[in-house]
């Protein structure tokens, strides 16, 4: 059954964190990340003209190839992240449907990020399969 965006988004980041969970690629190529360094990511959903809506945040803690949390929060504030990776509601639609890659919509402008970007790089293979991951969700966009 369809998990919709944005309408269930605390269902549908639960799907995702346990498909990485399940996800013997992702334990691979996530292994390092968030060792050593603050690895939560902050994914914000922002309105566009496909949207407007208000904007849909994440908090994941990932480390070391392990989904360690997973929920939709309401205020970026209220999480301790290290990395905020933003965008417009079309082109996450994108990109969960596996159109746009994670490393290219950043590299293209179609997402912003806030942290380290030569340590996102480094860890490109993890990003890779964390978008394929989120393409394999049965998604229905709202909007």
């Amino acid at each position: 059954m369809a998990i919709t965006l944005p309408t269930d988004g605390q269902e549908w980041i639960d799907e995702w964190a346990e498909q990485l969970n399940e996800s013997e690629a992702y334990s691979e190529a996530g292994q390092g990340w968030g060792v050593d360094f603050n690895g939560v990511f902050l994914f914000d959903i922002q309105p566009d003209d496909t949207y407007d809506g208000e904007n849909l945040k994440f908090e994941i803690d990932v480390r070391d190839g392990t989904c360690h949390e997973a929920r939709q929060v309401d205020d970026e504030d209220d999480v301790d992240w290290g990395f905020a990776y933003r965008g417009p509601y079309t082109n996450w639609k994108g990109m969960i449907r596996g159109e746009i890659g994670a490393i290219d919509g950043l590299m293209g402008g179609k997402f912003d990020l806030d942290g380290d970007m030569q340590k996102v790089l480094q860890y490109s293979d993890a990003a890779t399969v964390m978008t394929e991951n989120a393409a394999e969700i049965d998604t229905e966009f709202e909007y």
